[in-house]
């Protein structure tokens, strides 16, 4: 009886063993969805097919990361590789490192019932804190789940014994000039073949833990990631950490919480299905435009959006961040990036959200995404599959690189157009957001264009111009649509650009955009001095609809004159909190400084200095406490009993 099935050159001994990995991820997965069923129950036959597919993308990552000592073994251009200790060492990495990685994804077939989500880096931490807990623990948890244990045992089994019936024969190797040629070619070779791996293909930028949203809704992302790759990459990333500022829950809740409840069941407070356009202008800074700079009368850079704002209610409003990736999930999910990274490509980027996609697509909406960058850029492919938009529309499906800038994507002139003609196609009632991109560095305009815009003071104006003209036009033609009397548009900025006053260049100015909700058939005109941010859209817009179930968002009702009136952020590991006519920084432990406000919101109400250092402080440790502690365990939105 052969105690082989293939011996052979190093080369495919080396393919079939990656080979074998990867087979025994996906049986992990299927065990991990096996004990999870009643998590993932609900997913087709299609659905689960396509989970476990695009999974196979996100385990090559894995595999060769775990396996790179391996590789390094087995490809580097020297003859002692086929040495028989050689090998023994080699196969050892191969079957230790392979055997962690499995039984990461075993340990997540039962933390994931208590998380919802696959392990990320910050498990160290909790292991390191929780060790003596821990290590009491696991005589209870393995008789707890013994199958689970169990069945993680005979994979083991089942791959070492697979792995060892492939074996690299040993031969003598006459070194030689064509053999280090050759030798160093396909060294080389697998190294790039690796690197496309460990990026997951060809794309801008190497796949993240969002990136699986492509493959399956928020719900059943677990399903695609495996744990190695979770880790791997939150590995070095600065995590959330609870924060205890409030041992007593009710205190906490009284002083800030993020659950939106609706007004009233009365019919008074019917749901009103409006269609909501949602237009996020690239660098917009409220120092653009005149209607609402206030300092030294405005330039006149943005003619079509200041006719706008004066048949609308607009704020001198704040960002939640200086990214356009920290930008989308505040506006469209009521979620600020309060950490070293964006939201997207933060280690939480998987946890279950609500949005204005999902939360309106439960009321029978359709709903759509557009941003005329190259696909896959800045994660907003995959954020938007996360939060539930049922439809994303970038460069590729726009179809014609005749309107390509040659750098970011669609000019907005034509993108507008194609906006607009899609919209033209939609079910009333429906959500779509477009995300605009011309007045981004290098700040191109249509050569058609060039010599008609005012190219003002700094580099970025005349691109302002454009896109501004841009988003006029297409509004006229909007205008004349049977949708358009039904729809209430948000206008808002991603984040500030470069700036000329000398106003907008400290840390309030840095964050100053405009909010505008413009429906002139609700007859809604009024500028407002009150502070604002872009994670009061959504509610603001929920409550503009009367929206009749609960959800969670770091903002509040503009529409509603009693809601609080504030603005976070975070920047170089300092919080930021913009209320009652103050700015307060506090680094986490203590506040490092208190000043007036000085540029935006002079109308607000400003309470006194002492009150000031009562109230602040507070507020934004709440605010703190309930944004970590929701993120870490996966509380952002309103859970079902089942769930």
């Amino acid at each position: 009886m052969r105690r082989h099935f293939y011996q052979g050159n190093i080369y495919p001994v080396l393919l079939l063993r990656l080979l074998i990995a990867l087979i025994i991820f996906s049986i992990s997965r299927s065990l991990f969805y096996f004990f999870n069923f009643q998590y993932f129950g609900d997913l087709s036959s299609t659905e689960l097919l396509i989970a476990f597919l695009g999974g196979i993308r996100f385990d090559i990552t894995a595999v060769i990361i775990l396996n790179a000592p391996y590789l390094l073994m087995n490809v580097i251009p020297l003859p002692v590789r086929t040495n028989k200790t050689w090998q023994r060492i080699a196969i050892t990495f191969y079957i230790v490192l392979n055997i962690l990685g499995v039984s990461l994804n075993a340990i997540d077939t039962v933390y994931f019932r208590f998380t919802s989500k696959r392990m990320t880096a910050d498990i160290f931490s909790f292991i390191k804190t929780g060790e003596e807990d821990i290590v009491s623990l696991i005589p209870r948890f393995i008789v707890d789940f013994a199958w689970e244990v169990v069945m993680t045992f005979i994979l083991f089994a089942f791959f070492i014994w697979l792995s060892l019936r492939v074996r690299v024969i040993h031969k003598s190797i006459k070194s030689s000039l064509r053999y280090y040629l050759l030798n160093t070619f396909y060294f080389c070779l697998a190294g790039a073949l690796a690197v496309i791996g460990i990026r997951g293909g060809f794309q801008l930028r190497p796949i993240t833990i969002i990136d699986a949203g492509k493959y399956a809704s928020a719900h059943n992302i677990s399903l695609v990631l495996n744990t190695p790759f979770s880790i791997i990459k939150t590995y070095g990333h600065t995590g959330l950490k609870e924060k205890e500022y409030f041992q007593d829950e009710s205190t906490l809740e009284e002083i800030f919480s993020p659950v939106h409840k609706p007004r009233s069941s009365d019919s008074t407070y019917a749901f009103k299905p409006y269609n909501v356009v949602v237009i996020i202008m690239e660098s917009f800074s409220t120092e653009y435009i005149a209607s609402l700079n206030g300092v030294n009368g405005g330039s006149a850079y943005t003619p079509h959006l200041d006719s706008i704002v004066n048949n609308s209610l607009s704020f001198r409003a704040y960002a939640n961040g200086k990214q356009s990736m920290e930008a989308l999930p505040a506006i469209v999910a009521g979620l600020p990036s309060l950490t070293t990274r964006p939201y997207i490509t933060s280690a939480y980027g998987s946890n279950h959200i609500n949005s204005l996609a999902s939360l309106l697509g439960k009321h029978g909406y359709s709903s759509a995404f557009y941003h005329g960058g190259r696909n896959g850029t800045m994660g907003f492919e995959s954020f938007t599959e996360v939060a539930g938009f049922h439809h994303y529309f970038g460069k590729d499906e726009y179809g014609n690189d005749d309107d390509f800038d040659g750098h970011w994507g669609i000019y907005d002139g034509p993108y507008f157009e194609y906006f607009k003609r899609n919209l033209d196609t939609m079910q009333p009632p429906f959500m779509a957001t477009f995300f605009s991109l011309s007045s981004h560095h290098p700040y191109m305009v249509p050569e058609k264009h060039e010599g008609k815009f005012n190219k003002g003071t700094l580099d970025i104006h005349e691109s302002i111009m454009y896109a501004d003209y841009a988003l006029g036009k297409f509004f006229r033609e909007a205008a004349r649509t049977p949708w358009f009397d039904s729809t209430l548009f948000v206008i808002t900025a991603d984040h500030t650009s470069l700036s000329y006053e000398s106003e907008y260049k400290n840390r309030e100015g840095i964050y100053a955009v405009p909010i505008i909700f413009y429906m002139p058939a609700q007859g809604i005109s009024e500028k407002k001095d009150d502070i604002a941010q872009q994670t009061d859209i959504m509610p603001s817009v929920l409550g503009f609809l009367d929206y009749p179930v609960s959800f969670i968002a770091f903002g509040n009702n503009l529409f509603e004159s009693t809601s609080d009136r504030y603005s976070v952020s975070y920047l170089d590991g300092s919080y930021q909190l913009m209320k009652d006519g103050w700015s307060l920084l506090f680094d986490g432990d203590r506040v490092t400084s208190l000043m007036p406000l000085t540029l935006l919101n002079s109308g607000s109400r400003m309470i006194p200095l002492e009150e000031a250092n009562e109230q602040l402080e507070p507020f934004l440790k709440a605010y703190i406490q309930q944004y970590n502690h929701r993120l870490i365990h996966n509380q952002l939105t309103i859970k079902k009993p089942y769930e």
